[in-house]
């Protein structure tokens, strides 16, 4: 026999029915099916090659995952959902719930002789097989419910879509791997278990998937709520949802194929000819309800920069799979229950806050984020931007054509990645230069004589206003701050000329060092190239280079953690579709010494009128009424880029960081209008008040040493 030899050629009728009749139990007769199954020009010997392999290496006691499941994401209260995560909406019920009228029709259209065979159907693989050969091409004909089922849960739990394609693909070897786990599952599962199965994950269109879904997609009801001919044309989608599509596609194709569903139904003894006569006669009357299948993550979320952060972690975990798309895949499908850190009542607050100062709609961005000391647990993530996809309405960008990212944006703008670096951070980049002159022996009383203007040895070129001969030549906010200083009243004050010449003595590679270890990450391009080589980075402590809220609150939460650093987490305590549990632990390490972080703390503590317990800060910080507003215990930092391009407060109670800024993500050089300055502290004290109200415990421990 050539390549080109049927292989039924020889065979006359009544050998190819006693072939059949070996049974497709056996090892020969999956040999025969992917003979079967291959086109005219495939060779036997390789195809009876692929049978072979395929079947003898089958499992004996396989057993499918259970069907996929939505994972749904919940507020640290435990209750309240925040997002959902599916690529499919679901409905899954019992047997008992899946009505006889939705059984009769789609084992009629799609399997009528479902209960007689043991997984492959004879009859339909000769029929295939004839009209394989007659169009020399691999069809999908021979399919039963159990193979269709087998083909659903492979492609479901497939970890990529390359695995996807692999479960779905029309091949002889597909085929035959197919039908050798549908024999097999019929020995581990009744029929009953394996229509429910497959009547649970079938597509139906409209990102409906299984018959529960499908009947509320189609026509807002539960399934026992469906009339005959409405689960005929329900069972009539499955072979080719998007033809028989009867709300955006054609109604006739859509009742032509209702009706060929009725008459296999009728050809099966399942409805009378009264019955089908009555049923083909009626018009298709749909009541659409795809509400539920919102099942997008972030997207469709109230919470979408938190839960986009959340996802992007989730991502990055490798306990969760050996890639990003199977770690994904997982979340989607594994039906998780997880715990996350988001504090509702701290959101309430931030997100009225921020309406309050600078409204959503507004081109300038007002954003804070808030993690709890010691654990990094991310309880805030608000901004006046709305989490969407759609800027067909945006405002126009100020930096340019076309569309702004005002109101709407999925730029992680509180979080960062490589394409959203953050903002200047201005004098709040003080506190490192603070830190490492402690680890290099300096006391919190070292005080420097700090003129308006400084003339440093940093070399910056001849242009700017900031270049004295080439050099940079930083000076105060305003010409009447100018003396000597300490740490204390320098760091509650802002003496831009303080932290300059302290720079200077100590080394910006320290104090690069000390941001570093405390959380900063470098993500724009010129502030990676800097941090590489730090050395004569002078201008570092003003806060030239970019960072995020949630970046600069988890480095100011180490103070508050005496000296811990912990990494940002979005989530607490992960449940799987099998019910176990595991709590998320916090990855912290210690970023300072105790006595440094206690005494970079106590000067932290001028900024906000709290008031430092070894020193004194005088004079009345920059923002000096935080702490009568807090009601508690509160230390912190402002901070302002040239020009007032943008602003910042970062600070913290015992049981709270935050971290708030305004500037124009579209244009970051545009100088804040005046009225706009304070929005940063504003926010950031309701916030810490809301925290402090709602646990009222906790103190600053002093320092015992760092002071002469």
């Amino acid at each position: 026999m050539n390549a080109t030899t049927s292989w039924f050629g020889p065979l006359d009728r009544k050998q190819r029915r006693a072939l059949f009749a070996i049974g497709p139990t056996s090892v020969l007769a999956g040999i025969i099916v992917a003979l079967l199954m291959a086109p005219l020009t495939v060779a036997v010997g390789g195809a009876a090659k692929v049978g072979s392999e395929t079947i003898m290496d089958l499992p004996a006691d396989l057993v499918l995952p259970a069907a996929p499941k939505a994972s749904v994401l919940y507020a640290a209260d435990g209750e309240t959902p925040i997002a959902t995560f599916g690529d499919q909406y679901r409905v899954d019920l019992t047997a008992e719930e899946i009505p006889e009228t939705v059984r009769d029709a789609v084992v009629a259209v799609e399997d009528e002789r479902f209960f007689e065979h043991n997984g492959v159907d004879p009859r339909g693989v000769m029929r295939a097989a004839v009209t394989n050969m007659g169009s020399g091409e691999a069809s999908e004909g021979a399919s039963t419910i159990t193979m269709q089922y087998v083909r659903q849960v492979l492609a479901y739990t497939a970890a990529s879509p390359d695995e996807v394609a692999a479960a779905t693909e029309v091949t002889p070897d597909r085929k035959v791997k197919e039908m050798g786990y549908a024999l097999a599952l019929e020995k581990e599962m009744t029929k009953e278990e394996i229509l429910t199965g497959y009547l649970n994950t079938v597509y139906f269109g409209h990102g409906a998937y299984g018959i529960g879904a499908a009947a509320r997609t189609y026509f807002n009801k539960t399934t026992d709520e469906l009339t005959r001919d409405e689960a005929a044309l329900l069972a009539g989608l499955v072979k080719n949802p998007n033809l028989y599509d009867p709300i955006s596609g054609s109604t006739e194709a859509a009742t032509k194929r209702r009706n060929h569903v009725l008459e296999r139904e009728l050809a099966n003894d399942f409805i009378s000819q009264s019955e089908y006569t009555s049923y083909t006669l009626r018009d298709i009357e749909l009541d659409p309800h795809e509400d539920d299948g919102d099942q997008g993550g972030a997207i469709d979320s109230e919470y979408g920069f938190f839960v986009d952060y959340f996802e992007r972690w989730w991502s990055q975990q490798e306990d969760f799979g050996a890639s990003p798309e199977q770690r994904r895949a997982r979340l989607d499908r594994g039906g998780y229950e997880i715990i996350s850190t988001l504090d509702l009542d701290m959101q309430e607050a931030a997100e009225e806050a921020i309406e309050e100062n600078i409204a959503t709609g507004e081109s300038f961005a007002l954003g804070s984020a808030a993690v709890e000391p010691g654990t990094g647990a991310i309880q805030t993530m608000a901004i006046n931007r709305n989490y969407s996809l759609d800027i067909s309405d945006n405002g126009d960008n100020t930096g340019g054509p076309g569309k702004g990212t005002y109101p709407n944006t999925t730029n992680p703008l509180l979080s960062g990645n490589s394409d959203a670096s953050g903002f200047q951070a201005g004098s709040s980049f003080k506190l490192f230069t603070q830190i490492a002159a402690l680890e290099q022996g300096y006391t919190l009383d070292t005080s420097i004589y700090s003129p308006f203007r400084y003339p440093t040895g940093y070399a910056v070129g001849d242009d700017g206003p900031a270049s004295c001969g080439g050099f940079w030549c930083p000076k105060n906010a305003v010409s009447s701050m100018h003396g000597t200083f300490n740490m204390w009243s320098a760091f509650g004050q802002s003496i831009n000329t303080y932290y300059v010449q302290l720079i200077e003595r100590i080394g910006a590679e320290k104090v690069v060092d000390v941001a570093s270890r405390m959380g900063i990450k470098f993500r724009a391009a010129k502030d990676r190239s800097l941090a590489d080589d730090p050395g004569g980075w002078g201008q570092f402590t003003l806060g030239v280079s970019d960072t995020t809220a949630v970046d600069l609150a988890s480095s100011y939460a180490v103070l508050a953690a005496d000296g811990m650093y912990c990494s940002p987490m979005p989530a607490t305590e992960i449940t799987t579709g099998k019910g176990d549990t595991t709590v998320v632990e916090p990855e912290c390490r210690r970023a300072l010494d105790t006595e440094i972080s206690r005494a970079a703390l106590d000067a932290a503590r001028c900024t906000t009128g709290y008031g430092a317990v070894t020193g004194k800060c005088g004079g009345g910080g920059t923002a000096s009424d935080m702490a009568r507003q807090v009601g508690g215990p509160v230390a912190g930092k402002t901070g302002t880029s040239d020009e007032d391009r943008t602003s910042w407060f970062a600070g913290f109670t015992p049981n709270t960081a935050v971290s708030t800024f305004t500037g124009d993500p579209d244009q970051p050089n545009r100088t804040i209008p005046r009225k706009w300055r304070g929005a940063s502290v504003d926010v950031s004290t309701q916030v810490l008040r809301e925290s402090w109200d709602n646990n009222p415990e906790g103190s600053f421990t002093p320092p015992e040493s760092h002071i002469r």
